[in-house]
């Protein structure tokens, strides 16, 4: 079926292909591409994007010896494919199967395992002193998207590299996109680059017709200028940003064109010092509705390739939407309420009240930690901010929690969304840790709803907290269940649903309905369990425990969190404290470990974590 990939088995294969192939084994590629995404989904508009970018760094390098490092990892299929693993192509994101992103465990072509952004810069950095400190001279490429470059650490690693006495190429894939179109100064200054040709041809127009029409003495002043080239740069393009830290610069080049980039990454393996080269490409490239619509395309479900609507509707209102609406209803009562988002506003669910009240709405670019202080900042001005991020990518604002927003006690909402087991993005993007590591902040709220009225009121409530207030919920179709169960929030207390004995189930968030599903389980073994909505795992509701260990032998904790600080671990310290007997706990919780990709009912069920399992390790202690 495939004339040319069918030729394609393992790493460096593609050297063998016929240069006239080239044009037919990227079409090859981006057909494999569309016709397994459109199965099993994935990121789709990027990988199209970088097909010719990814062949060409395939032909220049000679892996695994030299060393290619996808900063965040969600472009690399291309790079799979010509690795070795396209025959089990079929199984990407599925359990068992390979990764959506770079995997070192899966191949040795896979220099470094990715999955948020800015990361690549440093990575490469310490692989370059490395091979300099071993007296090695393999080449190491680091492959950044221009979003990469609103994130800080992106720019602490050029301002190292900046310094480098050897060679490192940084390939800058500029496709005027992340995830959500570009913003700030950096978006900016490449929108100049791409466009800007007055210098390139100013420069080599002056010196052709200098030599052409003075032999012999234009050639002096030729050297003259160049010598002076800088005076014609500042003069020509707005602060060369990448030249003034150190770099070198090469392009923009068309970043579809193979044989323009094999001679960029030629030239650049030539120079003792970090070179980027500047590559446009164009996202979703090769499939019309990607390349019209890249934000939707970026990350897709299994779709109809003809119109590219997803094969499975979801039935329901997702808990993005649930929050989308309610802040929206919010921020039209109080015009003190802000939104803030790290470069995701349709993923977060901000879309809305981004339309709604436009001078209320900030999208800081790929850079959670100037988010959580830039909203600190906000809060001490007499604004409630409201922080909407990935519960994977919060953590890399860890410090900034701590320090800019608990100790200054300052009223800012974190509403973090993807909390729990997220499914088939893997290790890099479960989002476990949330409430190990936001729970031992003091002046921290957190707070988890059962169903989507009760994360309505848990917004409202926060917005009204006069201190800092993180409110998770999983992804997906929220839960409807328990309707009739709406007792008011009081700060810190749980909320008994259901009053038994000898059992009591203490559930987080999204447990609370996989608790329903055990509560039942139990009755048809003549147990009538007590089950809590937990509400608040920080402050930690002491009461609760105290009353159910006077009249239950044995507490159930249920949480979507790593055992290792959670929840249960709090019941369980807890219980040690007040020297309470008899009174036996099953955790139940995700193992200290990195979760891999899958579905998320699938993974429960493997972990130990859906209504079955749990009901019977109950049956089994009793």
């Amino acid at each position: 079926m495939y004339r040319i990939l069918d030729n394609i088995n393992l790493a460096n294969d593609i050297k063998k292909i016929n240069k006239k192939d080239y044009d037919l084994l990227a079409k090859e590629i981006r057909f494999f591409l569309i016709e397994n995404v459109s199965k099993t989904g994935g990121h789709l508009a990027a990988n199209l994007g970088v097909v010719e970018l990814t062949m060409a760094l395939h032909l220049f390098l000679d892996l695994p010896k030299d060393k290619l490092i996808w900063d965040v990892g969600h472009q690399s299929y291309t790079h799979k494919i010509l690795t070795g693993r396209k025959d089990v192509f079929a199984t990407l994101r599925q359990l068992d199967g390979i990764s959506g992103f770079p995997k070192r465990k899966e191949s040795e072509c896979d220099s470094f395992d990715t999955g948020h952004s800015s990361t690549a810069i440093s990575a490469a950095l310490g692989m370059a002193k490395a091979r300099d400190i071993g007296g090695n001279n393999n080449k190491i490429v680091a492959v950044l998207g221009d979003g990469a470059l609103t994130g800080g650490l992106a720019y602490e690693a050029l301002n190292n590299a900046g310094r480098m006495k050897s060679n490192l190429i940084i390939i800058l894939n500029d496709n005027n996109m992340s995830i959500s179109e570009n913003v700030g100064g950096m978006a900016n200054y490449l929108a100049k680059l791409r466009t800007n040709s007055k210098y390139t041809g100013f420069k080599e127009n002056v010196e052709n017709r200098l030599t052409r029409l003075m032999p012999g003495v234009g050639e002096p002043i030729v050297d003259v200028l160049k010598r002076s080239k800088d005076a014609i740069k500042y003069f020509m393009i707005p602060s060369m940003f990448f030249e003034d830290m150190g770099l070198t610069y090469i392009g923009p080049i068309d970043g579809h064109n193979i044989g323009q980039i094999i001679t960029a990454l030629k030239a650049a393996s030539k120079v003792n010092k970090a070179v980027v080269i500047h590559a446009v490409t164009k996202k979703g490239k090769g499939y019309p509705l990607a390349e019209k619509y890249p934000s939707r395309f970026h990350g897709v479900d299994p779709f109809n390739i003809n119109n590219g609507k997803p094969t499975k509707k979801d039935e329901g209102t997702s808990y993005t939407k649930v929050f989308s609406d309610a802040l929206v209803r919010y921020g039209a009562v109080d015009d003190k309420i802000v939104a803030i988002t790290a470069a995701m506003p349709k993923g977060v669910g901000l879309i809305d009240f981004k339309r709604h009240y436009p001078k209320r709405f900030f999208d800081v670019g790929i850079a959670e930690e100037h988010a959580v202080t830039f909203a600190g900042g906000l809060a001490a001005s007499g604004y409630k901010p409201v922080v909407a991020i990935y519960s994977t990518f919060l953590q890399r604002a860890y410090d900034q929690i701590l320090h800019d927003v608990c100790i200054n006690n300052l009223p800012v909402v974190f509403a973090i969304d993807r909390a729990g087991i997220t499914g088939r993005d893997g290790e890099t993007h479960q989002g476990l840790f949330d409430l190990s590591f936001l729970t031992h902040f003091p002046n921290m709220t957190v707070m988890a709803p059962k169903n989507s009225y009760e994360l309505d009121i848990m917004l409202g409530y926060a917005l009204s907290y006069p201190g800092p207030v993180a409110i998770r919920y999983p992804k997906g179709m929220a839960y409807e269940g328990l309707e009739g169960y709406q007792s008011p929030i009081v700060h810190g207390k749980s909320e008994l649903i259901y009053k038994g004995e000898q059992v009591a189930i203490l559930a987080v968030g999204s447990m609370v309905k996989t608790a329903a599903e055990v509560v039942d389980i139990l009755k048809e073994s003549g147990i009538n369990a007590t089950m809590v909505n937990v509400r608040f795992v920080a402050p930690f509701d002491r009461e609760i425990i105290r009353e159910l260990s006077q009249n239950h032998r044995l507490l159930v904790t249920m949480e979507e969190n790593v055992k290792s600080g959670g929840y249960g671990e709090k019941v369980s310290a807890f219980l040690c404290d007040e020297f309470i007997e008899g009174v036996r706990q099953i955790n139940i919780s995700v193992p200290n470990v990195f979760v891999e990709q899958g579905g998320v009912d699938e993974l429960k069920e493997r972990l130990g974590m859906d209504g079955a399992s749990i009901a019977k390790r109950i049956l089994s202690a009793l």
